[in-house]
Order: C-alpha cells, then structure tokens, then sequence
C-alpha cells in the first residue's frame, strides 16, 4: 500500500500543462484502466471481509453499515459495492476483465441482474450454457458502448422466461427525494418502461415549447425546468388530490415588514415544506396569488385571521391571457398556461392597481427575470418592450453586421 501510496503521489505532481493533447488522453485511458483495477481490488477484498465477518471486529452486523461509518460512502455505494462482490463470485469471465482494468464497477452492476440466483438457476434447468454468457457479456462489457451491455442483459432475461409473468408497473416504480439546508432538493426515481415513456413524453413537450432564443442552459437544466413547469400547470389545473379539504398549492408565510420593505431580504419566508426563500422571491410568488393575513401575538398565539383574498381575479386573468397571448418578455412565446399574471408597478412596494393595465403575462423563468432587475412595459400601440438591469433594450431581429 506504501508503494501505491507513492505512485500516486508521482502522478499527482506530474504537470499537466505541458502534455500535448495525445499525451492527455492516454493519460484519461490510463487513469480509468487504473481505476477499474482498483475498483476490482476494493471489490474482492470487500467480498472476503463480507464472508470472513469482519465487520464484527468494528461492532458492525455487516460490511454494509461498516462502509458507511467507517468509510463515508452512501448507502447506495456501499450497497454496490457488497453486491458486485457476489455478482462476480458467479462471473468470473467478467471478474477477471475488472481485474485487469477493462470493466467498470459501473458496468459489473448493470450485469448483475444475471447473477441472481433465480435467473442462474433458470438458465441451469435451460440447459443454458452459463459459461458462455459469463463469456459474451465479458466481450460486450470490453469492446461496446455502455449502452450496449444493458441491452444484451436485458434480451437475455426476456429470453430466459419470455411466456412469464408481466411484472406490476406500480412496484417498479419508487422516487426518493433528499431535501437541503436552502431548501433545494436532489432525488433519484426508478420508473417502468411504459412509465418512463410518459414522463419522458411530458418533459419533452415542455422542452421543445419553450425554447427561447439564446437559450444557453444545459440539457439537463431544461429538463428541470420543464419539471417545475409541469407541476406549475398541474397545480394551476387545480386537478391534484384534495389534500386535508384544501386544493394543493404553494404557500409561503411571511411578516407584513418584509413583505413591503424593497429590501430583497434573504430568510424572510417560509413555505409549506419547511424551505426558507427571500423577500423578493415571495413577492414573486403574491403577484399571482392569494394573500391571507394572520394576526399572531406575542406568545405567539393566532389574535385574528382575515379572508382569503385573490390578487389576481380570474376574470382579470382572461383577459390579460387575451389580450397578450403568450409571455410578453423579449423573444419567449410561453402559452398563457404556463404565465403568472405579473403587477408591472408592485402591488407591494408601489402600491400598483390590480388592473389590466397594470398586468403582464410573464413565464416562470421570465417573471423571474423582471423581479431581479429586468423591466416590461407596455406601449401605447400594444407592443411589449423589455430592458436589462442595466436598462439597455432587448431588440429582436435587428439585421446583423456586414
């Protein structure tokens, strides 16, 4: 371990500066087959302590919780990594492709499924040669693309049972969700085939509908996006479960000080799920909702609480949706569904009127924008001018240089 310890160290201080691109790359090459190799390394030595019950010597029932409190690593990781200990028990062709650093921990993983003890003992009443399976899925895991291997592993298990039973789509299906110190959240989801179909399908619409130009975000942010603007349509339906007599809906809990001091005041608002978000952002949020004052005591206690009141009445919000059409900020073609009716002179902070007038129909991401600095207006013809914080105008199809 002290010479691995040194080889590393070597690495760690060669200058990366200097090497011309071919040199870079076989480096990635050889850091990756590196990797694998002590990936295969890890994983054995994991196996052995799993059966040797090692873990006992720390107070640990298994390898499992051990890797979590002794090593860091998550749940899921150490779950991989007690798992594909068993997997190449089984596998060996494939075992000794990790070994030598031509597979990855991740690819040993997709494989797995091949390991269970009821598929092997199916392909065994078969009369399935599991040789030869451990063999071919040694060569794809080496010589395609990752792709390529969980396709081969798949066609193999429909094959194994074709006449089986169809699984039930509602047990293959599970979300989790871990929520941070900001509020913000991160999670995973497993969903069946057909499921993920009309998830991907939703998302999509919502993706290609809004794609305002210039548009620079990532894949993977549009896709979030398009997430918080399904629910946004969803929760704007008012088509979701009942919830304890109350239709679902974003709250936020804010003093009256905050609310009507221009301050952008971080920490000012509570929502329902127990996040804490800005002044401004909760200003944002009362353009196109209801306001319901509470009047607390100082212990604490609820002295008086008045009636629901929409900010936006739904009459006033046809008629915006009428006569704009789609989001009104330079270059975005949002639909109406997807807009907040936007108080163009704060309702708040100047006592802007409830009126058509005074309304904007605004995007999420672009209602966003003109609460941080960016301003709509209306002009006398009808038309919707946008400028920046640094009040320079956003012009569209101006003809480009010679």
């Amino acid at each position: 371990m002290d010479e691995l310890e040194a080889a590393l160290d070597a690495l760690a201080e060669q200058d990366l500066d200097g090497l011309a691109s071919a040199a870079l790359l076989d480096r990635c090459v050889g850091l990756v087959r590196a990797r694998n190799r002590l990936e295969a390394m890890l994983t054995r030595t994991v196996r052995r302590a799993d059966t040797a019950q090692a873990a006992e010597h720390d107070g640990h029932a298994s390898m499992r919780p051990w890797l979590r409190n002794h090593l860091r690593l998550s749940a899921r990781e150490a779950g991989r990594l007690v798992h594909n200990g068993r997997v190449l028990e089984v596998l060996p062709a494939v075992a000794s492709s990790f070994a030598a650093g031509a597979v990855t921990a991740e690819q040993v993983s997709v494989i797995a499924p091949v390991a269970a003890l009821d598929v092997q003992a199916e392909a065994v009443g078969q009369g399935i040669d599991l040789a030869e399976v451990d063999r071919v899925l040694a060569e794809v895991a080496t010589t395609q693309v990752h792709a390529a291997l969980g396709a081969v592993v798949q066609h193999f298990l429909d094959r194994l049972d074709p006449d089986g039973t169809e699984p039930d789509p509602t047990e293959q299906r599970a979300v989790s969700i871990a929520r941070h110190a900001d509020g913000s959240i991160s999670g995973r989801f497993e969903l069946d085939a057909v499921g993920a179909e009309k998830v991907c399908a939703v998302l999509e619409s919502f993706v290609q509908a809004d794609r305002p130009k210039g548009d620079q975000r990532t894949r993977s942010q549009q896709l979030g996006d398009a997430l918080a603007q399904w629910a946004d349509v969803t929760l704007a339906a008012a088509q979701a479960p009942i919830l304890r007599t109350v239709k679902p809906h974003v709250i936020a809990l804010i003093r009256i000080e905050d609310l009507s001091d221009p301050a952008p005041g971080p920490g000012a608002a509570q929502l329902g799920f127990g996040a804490v978000i800005s002044a401004a952002r909760a200003r944002w949020l009362a353009c196109d909702g209801n306001i319901s004052r509470i009047v607390m005591g100082p212990d604490g206690q609820v002295l008086d609480h008045g009636r629901s009141k929409r900010i936006v009445p739904s009459g006033l919000r046809r008629a915006v949706e009428v006569r704009d059409r789609n989001c009104v900020f330079a270059g975005c073609d949002a639909p109406t569904h997807w807009c907040d009716v936007h108080h163009v002179q704060e309702w708040v902070l100047d006592e802007g009127p409830t009126s058509l007038e005074n309304s904007a129909l605004l995007c999420e991401r672009h209602h966003t924008k003109v609460h941080h600095g960016f301003r709509v207006e209306r002009q006398p013809d009808g038309r919707w001018r946008t400028w920046r914080p640094d009040h320079t105008e956003i012009l569209l199809g101006r003809p480009l240089p010679v």
